[in-house]
């Protein structure tokens, strides 16, 4: 599979995970055993993207997952293990939303 394929295929499952996660307040209403394998598949493709394309679009990811994680984090909270799972892809403190409608930051085409 082309690199591009991997990187929109990866960024499609954090924007997918990101909605599906939204403000769910229970894990009855998230589904643990199928999210956890969505966790799972993110972080295992995380590692494989090229390195210098994590360097252009990180802080991206960083809000995107940061989102996702308050989400995450009120359901379940903080030392869940998903939760601790998906702060490992999370590289950059001065990224991440101060909330899951943190939408503040521009996107790239908004410049």
């Amino acid at each position: 599979m082309h690199e591009y394929a991997k990187i929109y295929q990866f960024a499609a499952s954090v924007g997918a995970l990101e909605g599906y996660v939204y403000k769910k307040g229970s894990a009855e209403e998230l589904g643990l055993p199928a999210l956890s394998v969505w966790i799972d598949n993110i972080c295992k493709a995380y590692s494989h993207l090229p390195v210098e394309a994590l360097q252009e679009f990180q802080g991206f990811l960083d809000r995107t997952v940061g989102r996702a994680l308050h989400s995450l984090m009120a359901a379940l909270g903080e030392d869940h293990e998903l939760v601790v799972k998906l702060k490992s892809i999370v590289k950059g403190e001065e990224d991440m939303p101060e909330s899951a409608d943190d939408f503040n930051k521009k996107k790239w085409f908004e410049h």
